[in-house]
């Protein structure tokens, strides 16, 4: 399992083992070993682009009443979305509906283009890990304007963590990355609970898909796609993405009126450092979306 970290001006991956870090010497050159609670977690990769499958589940298909897709359907969310365990999912002024979607995320591990499901599948280093994923989405925008990237491109709208397992670690623990228990919670409260067994396209079928048509580089992330169940959060809420196996992704969901300038904030009660945005959010009380019916989501 692996992550990456800041501890102060320094941002280094390293392997987490019982609570315990310790730094990779390719970005800290340091022999020291940290205390896990020490350390702000941040996202676990820098991917140059994050790749998403927007219908890849039997079952959420069928809750839709929708055919299963020949072929994937896939569409991009760009770096600047991408925050960590922890950090706050801003909901942007413009929406009166945001959603939850809990994904199993593909970390890329090395540069490849144009390969079949079976060079992927015999590749052993292609796959650098599986991470927790939530694609966070601006419901109303995208039913509104057919093309997805704003309503799925915001800021802190890809989150992804904590950590990376690598195929190996599933392995040791005699679990098979097609066939995971997956859930999403909204304050404690279950609201998808389905399995990665579910999937339309197999891990290596959608990767091979995606580098016949771009190249995918070292670091990138794969959303695999959403079971059924997903809806609706609001200011207030904690929003987590469970995934066995893999950890358990906890995001806080703030409100933000726009303001000149970089503020700082911390939400409420908080153990992770301040983060610095365009925004900022107000407290979770002062404005709190209505629900808004009969939008079907992908």
């Amino acid at each position: 399992m692996f992550g990456y970290f800041r501890d102060g001006d320094r941002r280094f991956r390293g392997e987490i083992c019982d609570g315990i870090v310790i730094p990779d010497p390719e970005y800290i050159d340091v022999d020291d070993e940290y205390d896990l609670s020490a350390l702000q977690i941040l996202p676990p990769s820098v991917p140059t682009k994050i790749v998403c499958a927007g219908l890849n589940y039997i079952d959420h298909a069928a809750e839709l009443g929708m055919e299963l897709p020949t072929e994937p359907l896939i569409f991009l969310k760009p770096p600047s979305a991408l925050i960590g365990h922890g950090d706050a999912i801003v909901c942007p002024p413009e929406s009166s509906r945001v959603d939850y979607e809990a994904e199993l995320g593909i970390i890329i591990g090395k540069r490849i283009h144009g390969l079949t499901p079976e060079e992927i599948e015999n590749d052993e280093d292609i796959i650098e890990g599986f991470t927790c994923f939530n694609d966070v989405t601006a419901r109303d925008i995208q039913k509104r304007e057919g093309q997805w990237t704003r309503a799925k491109g915001y800021d802190t709208f890809a989150p992804a963590g904590p950590f990376a397992v690598t195929p190996a670690d599933l392995d040791d623990a005699h679990l098979d990355p097609e066939n995971l228990r997956i859930r999403s919670f909204v304050n404690n409260e279950v609201r998808q609970d389905s399995s990665t067994s579910g999937f339309i396209f197999s891990i290596p079928e959608l990767i091979s898909a995606i580098s016949k048509i771009m190249t995918l580089e070292k670091g990138d992330i794969i959303a695999t796609g959403t079971p059924p169940g997903i809806g609706q959060i609001v200011p207030g809420d904690v929003v987590d993405i469970d995934i066995r196996g893999i950890g358990r992704l906890s995001s806080r969901v703030v409100w933000t009126i726009l303001l000149t300038g970089i503020l700082l904030f911390r939400f409420p009660d908080s153990a992770f450092p301040v983060r610095r945005f365009r925004n900022f959010p107000l407290h979770p009380t002062d404005k709190i979306t209505k629900p808004i019916t009969g939008i079907k989501e992908i």
